[in-house]
């Protein structure tokens, strides 16, 4: 039994029934490789049971408290059933991209049940005429809840199922066999509980200690009111109260030309480029339904403060940045100079104190409290009466540089959904795998109704910033 940290644990608040805090990814893949050419849905299902060792979220299930008195737990679900959690869709002709995509966005609209381990694989087939994608492919959508996982240790969940070539390789078997436990008594949560009441102030007393040196660094170091300056962050379609429905869209680029064009803005990276691209898109989506703010977009960028002992943990451990996305300046090169400023004075405001330290405070926000805040956020309609902290986020995983396979079928790409929650109506994943990187994005039907407009945006801004650098 494993007590959720604050910070995961902050992901079950946030639920809604309009808001549902899981990630999913939508993989294609190539069953030209396996053997035979084909693979059979039992092949999938056979290909996660051989792993599950390997993955703690697949087996454990939530045990949360009475009136959130504390965070809750995982434990190990004796009554785990594989056949749950692998599900299999056929798309109706023709099959293609659009559908693939209403399909995937319809299977991320529903919440995970909480009396279950909070994943869900679904296979779909029937594909046909999906860019860089040959006819007999499949796609794979992996839901997981973001309390069990975030960007880092989702990357790391896809090489878990993955092999590195197209024979399917033997898992070891674990040292000791997997046993469940039974689901804890009231009294000895409340023992629990009672402990770690007791030592709160301990912990919250290290943390102050890194605090205050910190604070005094970012003082003698950094200009903080230049860093902080910033006007107003507007308030776009996209900060408004969500609905259930969402849609999902992406584009596929070269990470070679991603490298070509950051170099054209010194100190530049493929992030601030990715930036750009979307800030971008954004312009002439809202310039397109003349809603476009004086003012810059901002984004919020997600940032692993993973330790190198912690690297292939499960769970959360991100801090956050934010950075214009420079949508108030039409042209390309402009704009990724003004992106990369933006990323590297926010950088440096967030080395100074520390982005570990940033995290660390989540984890005394009392249970009962963090959950009654969402409530009423939601409830009282805050989004509507409050200014956004920021626009949209973005999210950039790094993912392996080399063909991973399952079953045998080469995994060709993968796109990314996202939560959301009033407020934050738009979120870009972006995955990197393999020489290509993708850039798609999720939001609520109501407030992205054409989402082929936006990825077609996408693919103009890529051109406009590629051409410019030539």
């Amino acid at each position: 039994m494993q007590q959720l940290s604050g910070q995961d644990a902050s992901f079950l608040y946030f639920e809604t029934p309009n808001t549902h805090m899981h990630i999913t990814s939508m993989a294609l893949y190539d069953q030209s490789t396996a053997p035979n050419k084909r693979v059979r849905f039992r092949d999938l299902t056979d290909n996660i049971r051989k792993r599950l060792h390997l993955a703690k979220c697949f087996r454990r299930r939530l045990v949360e408290l009475p009136l959130a008195v504390d965070h809750p737990y995982w434990i190990e679900d004796k009554d785990f059933d594989l056949e749950y959690h692998v599900r299999h869709v056929a798309l109706p002709p023709p099959g293609d991209w659009a559908q693939l995509c209403k399909q995937s966005a319809r299977l991320h609209s529903f919440p995970l049940n909480r009396t279950h381990p909070l994943w869900e694989m679904t296979v779909i087939s029937g594909l046909k005429d999906i860019p860089h994608t040959p006819d007999g492919a499949f796609a794979v959508l992996l839901k997981v809840h973001h309390a069990a996982i975030d960007g880092a240790s989702g990357a790391a969940l896809t090489e878990v199922i993955h092999d590195t070539s197209a024979k399917v390789r033997g898992i070891p078997l674990p040292d000791t066999p997997w046993a469940g436990e039974n689901e804890p008594s009231v009294i000895e949560l409340g023992m629990r509980t009672l402990n770690n009441n007791l030592a709160q102030p301990l912990r919250f007393a290290e943390v102050l200690s890194r605090t205050v040196p910190a604070m005094q660094r970012a003082a003698q170091s950094l200009n903080i009111s230049e860093l902080t300056q910033r006007t107003a962050i507007p308030k776009t379609r996209f900060n408004a109260p969500v609905t259930a429905h969402r849609i999902m869209d992406g584009r596929e680029y070269s990470l070679a030309d991603m490298r070509s064009m950051k170099k054209a803005v010194e100190g530049a990276t493929i992030n601030d480029v990715v930036l750009s691209v979307v800030g971008g898109a954004l312009r002439k989506y809202l310039t397109r339904l003349d809603e476009l703010p004086d003012a810059s977009l901002v984004a919020m960028a997600p940032i692993n403060v993973r330790t190198e002992s912690e690297a292939n943990t499960e769970g959360n451990k991100v801090a956050a940045m934010t950075a214009d996305l420079a949508t108030h300046l039409d042209d390309p090169v402009a704009r990724l100079v003004a992106v990369r400023e933006a990323t590297h004075r926010s950088k440096l405001l967030t080395n100074a104190i520390g982005a570990r330290l940033m995290t660390d405070y989540s984890q005394f926000v009392p249970a009962q409290l963090a959950s009654l805040a969402a409530r009423l956020y939601t409830t009282y309609g805050m989004s509507e009466r409050t200014a956004p902290p920021f626009n949209c986020v973005v999210t950039n995983v790094p993912g392996p540089q080399r063909p991973l396979y399952m079953s045998g079928a080469r995994l060709i790409s993968t796109y990314g959904l996202g939560p959301l929650f009033d407020g934050m109506g738009l979120i870009f994943p972006v995955f990197s795998y393999n020489g290509n990187i993708t850039i798609a994005f999720t939001s609520c039907r109501e407030m992205l109704p054409d989402p082929k407009t936006l990825a077609d945006f996408l693919d103009e801004t890529f051109d406009e910033l590629r051409a410019a650098v030539a």
